[in-house]
């Protein structure tokens, strides 16, 4: 039986809402040893880079991910721990290989704003505040994980963001002294 000793964590939510500066500054804040554990996956970037792309969207302008092929070549870097997983979705990582799902939200007027800044075309603006509005990366993490390791975490600007990150690393804190041996990698 083999496991981890850092926990795997998930940053998600829908695009513009902050997941990747999270991300970011979680792990900068770290603390040098705690940083030298941790590796932060954009996981757009580690697709392409893995070869795990499939095609190309043209409607919504955005490649295709072959997600089980995905998530086969991140098992080995998962079961390592101490991974900072950054995505708009959440429901495809084992859950047996995740201690904590976090789900960046925020206020659609400033998500809008966000969105806007950085080019998007209208349609997909839309999408994406439809999918803030009706909760649907929330309710992914609800319904793929143990409700105890889902947190909704709103960000609105850069103090609720230092905020957050602050809190997650508490929580960090927390969940290594409360499994000093590590966390199993397999099933129970």
């Amino acid at each position: 039986m083999t496991s981890r000793l850092y926990p795997n964590i998930i940053i998600t939510g829908t695009p513009g809402c902050g997941k990747t500066s999270h991300c970011e500054s979680l792990f900068e804040s770290l603390n040098d040893e705690l940083r030298s554990h941790f590796q932060h996956l954009e996981i757009s970037k580690v697709a392409r880079e893995r070869g795990c792309i499939d095609g190309f969207d043209q409607e919504r302008d955005s490649s295709i991910v072959d997600e089980d092929k995905l998530v086969d070549s991140l098992e080995p870097d998962l079961r390592e721990g101490g991974k900072i997983i950054d995505w708009h979705c959440c429901d495809v990582f084992p859950e047996r290989l995740i201690d904590l799902v976090v789900v960046v939200t925020c206020d659609n007027s400033v998500l809008f704003d966000r969105l806007s800044q950085r080019g998007y075309p209208d349609s997909k603006i839309t999408e994406n505040i439809d999918c803030e509005i009706m909760q649907v990366i929330l309710q992914e993490a609800k319904d793929s994980y143990a409700p105890e390791i889902v947190i909704e975490l709103s960000s609105e600007d850069l103090e609720t963001m230092d905020d957050n990150v602050e809190r997650i690393i508490q929580w960090i804190n927390s969940w290594r002294e409360n499994n000093p041996d590590g966390a199993s990698n397999e099933l129970d």
